[in-house]
């Protein structure tokens, strides 16, 4: 899939850039040419024969090198590749990129390159959540860099969440969705998945029953067909697909305010299992069972209803909106009539009736419906249904 294209892969100095020999592997088993550029801070964990011998390449270290700048400056090596990758993405490079930083040969690339760039983050938990950490990934993102990752997990200094460079495969996967051309090549779609969390208390919470697997299987397809893929989800029970820019959320009004900030897109797809209520004035403490066995009333206050405000927006709407109605009874009336309430383009409605068995399962049977009336789709994997509704979105859209 990626035979004749060149990617520059950057290697950052962290743990993580172990990893960073096997994305070589991956790339080059999928056809690509690599050529690696080792910060001086990855240099402290691999070396740059390791990096040449995988690559096949020659590896470039230093700015003031005289022979490279003779034989390919820093200029060209920037703007010969068809994607820059930086992975890992430190802390420190992500910072200098942000500021226009261009003091070693790798920030010097990456300022002066015309082609497009893909992070992968990775860094303990605390670095990441940092908000100066946030608004430098939030700067480079605006500035049109793609990100994938990082993952949630164990940290090697021994901390848990998100900080984890993605998997080797999901970075490969995401090069060469960025790379393939497709109908949707130059598009940017934004699906929201999964459940969403809303606190009652530090351990108890409001939740619908939904896996976000027909929501990943949606941003999937997608990517297959070139879409750039900003995706927003709670906290749902089957992984993210790669390939994506991934977004983690646990309640409504997040969603709500991360999807706003994805915009401006071509289509955004609401498939998330978004809670209608959240308890108004959720306890900071666990709530304690009473001797006497008095049971709390939990008051509870209208969630934002993200799907009716991106289709109402009066400036920066996508040009096609598709909303998913769950229903028990009633499915098509009750779909139809959520479509016009909300104003919206499509409404993909599913039958979830306890007779049906789907609600939890693999498959789904759906019904579109748009302006021209309903389109009952046959009973197939969420797979299948999600291939056939982005083929749809990239024939309703066109080309870019």
């Amino acid at each position: 899939m990626l035979a004749g294209k060149r990617v520059l892969l950057i290697i950052g100095g962290g743990i993580a850039a172990y990893k960073s020999l096997d994305l070589i592997r991956q790339l080059k088993k999928r056809g690509a040419s690599v050529t690696p550029v080792l910060t001086a801070g990855a240099r402290e964990f691999v070396t740059p024969l390791s990096a040449a011998a995988l690559a096949g390449d020659k590896v470039y270290t230093d700015l003031f090198d005289l022979t490279d700048e003779a034989e390919m400056g820093h200029i060209e090596l920037s703007r010969s590749a068809d994607l820059l990758v930086v992975a890992p993405a430190t802390a420190d490079l992500i910072a200098r990129m942000a500021g226009g930083h261009a003091n070693d040969l790798a920030s010097t690339v990456l300022l002066a390159t015309d082609t497009p760039v893909m992070i992968a983050p990775a860094m303990n938990v605390r670095m990441w959540l940092h908000p100066a950490n946030q608004r430098n990934v939030a700067q480079l993102e605006a500035d049109g860099i793609i990100r994938i990752g990082p993952d949630e997990g164990d940290m090697a200094c021994g901390e848990f969440g998100p900080g984890r460079m993605a998997e080797p495969a999901q970075i490969a996967d995401a090069v060469e969705a960025t790379l393939t051309d497709g109908p949707l090549k130059g598009r940017h779609v934004i699906v929201t998945s999964g459940p969403t969390h809303e606190p009652i208390d530090p351990v108890r919470y409001i939740a619908n029953r939904s896996s976000g697997a027909q929501g990943s299987a949606i941003a999937e397809a997608l990517v297959r067909l070139g879409a750039r893929v900003t995706f927003v989800t709670g906290p749902a029970s089957v992984p993210p697909p790669a390939g994506v820019e991934l977004r983690l959320v646990e309640t409504a009004t997040q969603m709500k305010d991360v999807v706003e900030a994805a915009l401006p897109a071509d289509a955004a797809i609401f498939a998330a299992a978004v809670a209608d209520w959240r308890v108004e004035g959720a306890s900071n403490a666990k709530i304690k069972k009473t001797a006497t066995g008095d049971v709390p009333t939990l008051a509870l206050t209208e969630n934002p209803d993200i799907l009716a405000t991106v289709s109402q927006r009066a400036e920066g709407r996508p040009k096609l909106v598709i909303g998913f109605a769950a229903e028990t009874n009633d499915v098509v009336e009750n779909a139809t009539a959520k479509r016009a309430r909300k104003g919206c383009d499509w409404i993909v409605a599913n039958d979830v009736s306890p007779e049906t068995g789907i609600m939890g399962g693999t498959e789904n049977a759906v019904t579109l419906i748009d302006a021209d009336g309903a389109e009952v789709w046959p009973r197939a994997s969420k797979s299948e249904v999600a291939k056939r509704l982005a083929e749809r979105i990239a024939e309703a859209l066109g080309p870019a």
